[in-house]
């Protein structure tokens, strides 16, 4: 069981929020044509001095778009802006915001953002059974623009899509022959949403989550394991024994992109009950390379209290146990 859990906090950023109106079935946050640019910038940020009240220490901001060509530039600036912003409070950004050329992920790490995520979803077999919108290479390609950058890389996937159980095993191959393991892989069970090609969906069993949990820890041991998207149905002895498997962050916040999210106040009693902590935030991340551990971009302020208290403890971030097995380890 680990002594430290992140807890990220996520934030769904719909396309044009500062615009118009917008209605899609994956972003049910919204905007009016009324709300202007600084008022809405103003409730993201209030939301980030939410999380960041509750404990989160990642504030996570998620869209449903193939990638920011899409939306323009203008539209793409405010976003740089929402992630300058909300580094200045202190805390940890992640954005996944679909696909990435390089210059794009440059202009994300030089406004500060600690990582950015992009799930490869599934197996490369059965990838094409679940999409044919993009390809597995163009995800490959942004896990490597994003990698290039010195941004963080959060990857991983989900299960109960249909796939058997090779392919759970082909997606954990595939992260982790990466050049680098991710630092953080987000384990995802599948929610059926109304509407979908997958709304009969019946959802993996907890036991089929915890499995794929530790077999991601086994194969990535430095690697952060998020228990993600799916653990609203999961009892707190489920989720105990996904943390004894190898998971160390969770997400928190009241919606994921397109589902409901465990309450906050059940995460921290359950928190309580196992005697976890929040993790703090910029600790550094030991798998990955050296380029995604300097977290010091713009003008962040400083964090010597948190890596101090990282080294008393001994505490990795990556579930890999004492300091002393971190070190016989690198």
């Amino acid at each position: 069981m680990p002594s430290r859990v992140a807890a990220c906090w996520h934030f769904a950023v719909p396309p044009g929020a500062w615009q118009a109106a917008v209605t899609t079935s994956s972003s049910p946050t919204r905007c009016s044509a009324a709300v202007t640019r600084c008022q809405c910038l103003a409730l993201r940020l209030q939301a980030a001095l939410r999380a960041r009240e509750a404990g989160s220490t990642r504030f996570c901001m998620g869209a449903a778009w193939r990638g920011p060509s899409q939306v323009g530039p203008r539209q793409w600036e405010r976003v740089l802006e929402m992630v300058r912003r909300i580094r200045g409070l202190g805390m940890e950004v992640c954005t996944t915001l679909g696909m990435l050329t390089p210059d794009q992920a440059k202009q994300l790490r030089e406004a500060g953002l600690t990582a950015y995520n992009h799930n490869l979803d599934t197996s490369p077999e059965f990838y094409g059974k679940i999409t044919t919108t993009r390809k597995y290479e163009d995800r490959l390609s942004t896990l490597a623009a994003v990698r290039d950058a010195g941004i963080s890389v959060c990857a991983g996937g989900i299960i109960g899509l249909g796939e058997g159980e090779q392919d759970r095993v082909g997606l954990l191959l595939q992260l982790a022959t990466l050049p680098e393991h991710p630092e953080s892989v987000p384990i995802n069970r599948l929610v059926a949403v109304k509407g979908t090609p997958l709304q009969n969906q019946a959802p993996p069993s907890g036991l089929d989550l915890v499995r794929c949990i530790a077999t991601a820890r086994i194969v990535m041991p430095r690697t952060v394991v998020r228990l993600s998207a799916g653990r609203l149905d999961l009892s707190s002895a489920e989720q105990a024994l996904a943390f004894m498997a190898g998971a160390n962050s969770i997400f928190d916040g009241d919606k994921l992109l397109t589902t409901a999210n465990n309450d906050r106040n059940e995460d921290e009693q359950m928190f309580q009950l196992l005697g976890l902590r929040s993790r703090p935030a910029f600790l550094n991340y030991p798998s990955g390379n050296d380029t995604s551990r300097d977290f010091a971009a713009a003008g962040t302020p400083s964090s010597s209290s948190s890596s101090n208290e990282a080294s008393s403890s001994g505490c990795c971030g990556g579930g890999c146990g004492s300091k002393q097995q971190q070190q016989a380890t690198a």
